[in-house]
């Protein structure tokens, strides 16, 4: 079968991308989300097209594993570790979350009367000075059980360079632990640094029976609609793995959703010619940024996804703060407004939706600013939003208190939510470095291109960049994302004398490992590409830089020498320092090892605007909208332009899962695709 399905479930909406890869047809859906069985959403979204057994393959973006994090939600979990290590979890890199204060407070995911030790020692040569015993490992999962964990972490020093007794206690807790629930640090991040290895393999088991259940509910709703295609997840990476290996290594899903937007964001904006940009994801509770540079988002090794809890797996580089259509507005104590995080969601949602919230948010805000049109709201569900509510909440909660009319509220709500995504904006872009005049937005999720010309105007960014469908974009990521697996593994070698043949020989292995794992996705690729990644620094150094390697798996081997290891090496060390240190010994300490299968090239001239597509068709009427004032602004069908069309500001451009605003002094322009891009006029 050739029909592609993307599902986005987020905490306000269910986005949904139908793709025909025989036809090039393709269709979308926005239903909302249900928080709490997610389930229900991504059901009633894929029966809007048809039979599920008619469907041919499933991609999926989850924020499963983020709420669990973030949320604190995951299961009650127990750690085996070795002796004197039983605080690793807790005591982290002794950081605080407020770096200059005196004091700090973390609790870990793991109570320490569930973090038990055991006697074994693995030197870190690979050396076992100990030996592990296995009836003392099943006794100490047995009490952790009994204790109420349902997921087990064992993490023992040192199991990078030898997991021998890992794999010893893992066998042993296994014969009696009452799931599958088991995480071994060696099986999930066999690299160095022991906190980072503890975190990483304790938050796996944290998320396992969280993301196990959810994916088996969906599954088993699948089956009973008859679905017999495959059904895959997004990683973090930007990638897709099957469920058997989201079930194993759920903390590879903990940014699966924001993940697949940025993949579809690169994609539609190389094939317009804007390889710089970024990336803004608005929903219902967040804003997710992302910088992708010559058509390449950026990959980090690790990402701290809440204070403390710190995952070391490769993920897409995506800075979150909440501030998205339910983000709800409050004058605090000192008169000071603020906008988000805490936010409305889907249930009950903003004030405007009638399902019992009486505090303002900022989709209310838009609403009475009229740029959201009352009457056809996103989604589909409601017949329509009601502006009056949401215009005596403004009033009572942000109005009266600072002096302001209801119009006036909310447009200090719109700025104060512009100026956080801004600020994030310039995080990602002017804190690092990056001149943001260069970069062209690509605003999606339901909210993004309402606020993307306010974000030209205070950045000075380059131009936006709308995609056709942003409102599910994201869930067009799903079905754009190639089949990825990742894995590492410490070496520890000296570059002076290095074994090449051997470290030729190891790597062969590694790719072959992570081929096996791309091949048995069941998803058609074109091809598989097996890509290499040293982390290396000179000797004395405490941190790496990650050197590509220009050698791929074939027939067996790489081919790599020392030569090419110290070219590589010489010319990542100069982009990121602009010198060398000649004299200093050079150390590889981690190898990279990524498999990724190449999907087959969505063509996005099929979403361009059919021949019937004109502007006076598009034309809808006019409307007032608040600059500062009531200004008479021109309405558009978006999805009734052609290509080509121009439309100056002010203006408003409605479609079934999003709004565009063209604020005056900017103009759209619809590109071949059916993008449009914003400009200043």
């Amino acid at each position: 079968m050739t029909t592609l399905v993307g599902v986005d479930v987020g905490g306000t909406f269910t986005d949904l991308f139908f793709m025909d890869e025989a036809t090039g047809t393709f269709c979308t859906a926005k239903v909302p989300s249900n928080r709490g069985d997610e389930a229900v959403g991504f059901l009633e979204g894929l029966k809007t097209f048809g039979a599920l057994s008619a469907l041919g393959s499933i991609v999926h973006g989850t924020t499963v594993g983020t709420n669990a994090l973030l949320e604190r939600k995951g299961a009650v979990i127990g750690v085996i570790t070795t002796a004197g290590f039983r605080d690793v979890l807790e005591m982290r890199r002794r950081d605080r979350r407020n770096t200059w204060g005196l004091w700090g407070d973390f609790t870990p995911i793991a109570d320490r009367d569930l973090r038990v030790e055991v006697a074994e020692r693995t030197l870190a040569d690979g050396a076992v000075r100990q030996a592990v015993d296995p009836a003392e490992v099943a006794n100490a999962a047995k009490a952790l059980a009994d204790k109420g964990a349902t997921a087990l972490a064992i993490v023992f020093v040192n199991a990078y360079a030898n997991p021998a007794n890992e794999r010893a206690a893992a066998e042993a807790a296994r014969a009696v632990w009452p799931n599958e629930h088991v995480s071994v640090s060696s099986e999930i991040l066999p690299e160095i640094r022991e906190f980072e290895r503890a975190s990483t393999t304790a938050l796996n088991a944290y998320l396992q029976p969280v993301v196990g259940s959810y994916l088996a509910k969906l599954e088993a709703a699948l089956a009973s609609e008859a679905f017999s295609g495959a059904f895959h997840i997004v990683q973090s990476n930007g990638g897709v793995m099957s469920t058997a290996t989201a079930r194993r290594l759920p903390v590879r899903t903990a940014l699966s959703g924001p993940a697949a937007g940025v993949i579809a964001a690169a994609e539609i904006s190389k094939a317009a010619g804007y390889p710089d940009i970024i990336t803004g994801d608005l929903g219902g509770t967040s804003f997710d940024v992302s910088l992708i540079s010559g058509g390449e988002a950026a990959l980090a090794a690790q990402t701290t996804i809440d204070f403390g809890l710190v995952i070391r797996s490769p993920m897409i580089e995506i800075t979150t703060i909440g501030a998205g259509g339910g983000s709800i507005a409050r004058v605090d104590r000192g008169g000071f407004l603020e906008v988000g995080p805490e936010s409305a969601g889907s249930r009950p949602g903003p004030v405007a939706y009638g399902q019992g919230n009486d505090r303002p948010t900022l989709t209310d805000a838009n609403l009475v600013l009229g740029r959201i049109n009352a009457d056809r709201p996103i989604g589909g569900k409601l017949a329509r939003l009601d502006v009056e509510a949401a215009r005596e909440a403004l009033a009572k909660h942000v109005g009266d208190p600072l002096g302001l009319s209801p119009e006036a509220a909310a447009e200090a709500v719109v700025r104060v939510a512009d100026a956080r995504m801004a600020g994030a904006i310039r995080l990602v872009s002017i804190e690092r470095g990056h001149d943001p005049g260069r970069f062209a937005f690509v605003p999606f999720g339901g909210g993004g291109a309402l606020h993307a010309g306010a974000l030209i105007a205070d950045i000075g960014l380059k131009a936006a960049l709308v995609p056709r469908f942003p409102g599910v974009t994201s869930a067009m990521g799903c079905v754009m994302a190639d089949i990825r697996h990742d894995q590492v593994q410490t070496l520890n070698l000296t570059l002076d004398g290095l074994d090449a043949a051997g470290l030729d020989a190891r790597m062969a292995a590694e790719g072959a490992a992570a081929r096996a794992v791309v091949e048995g996705a069941g998803l058609t690729v074109g091809r598989i590409d097996v890509v290499y990644e040293l982390d290396m620094h000179y000797l004395g150094q405490t941190h790496t830089v990650p050197v590509p390697l220009p050698v791929t798996l074939d027939g067996g081997r790489t081919g790599i020498t020392g030569e090419i290891v110290r070219e590589a090496f010489e010319a990542a060390y100069s982009r990121a320092f602009s010198r060398l240190l000649p004299g200093l010994g050079i150390r590889i300490v981690n190898l990279r090892t990524a498999a990724i299968g190449r999907r087959p090239a969505i063509d996005l001239a099929a979403l361009a605007p059919d021949a019937s597509a004109s502007v006076a068709k598009a034309r809808t009427g006019a409307r007032k909208v608040w600059f500062g004032g009531w200004t008479e602004a021109a309405v558009y069908a978006r999805l009734d332009l052609p290509v080509d069309a121009l439309v100056e500001g002010p203006a408003v451009l409605e479609q079934p899962d999003a709004t565009t605003l063209v604020p005056p002094g900017q103009r759209a322009r619809v590109d071949r695709f059916g993008n449009l891009v914003l400009e200043r006029a």
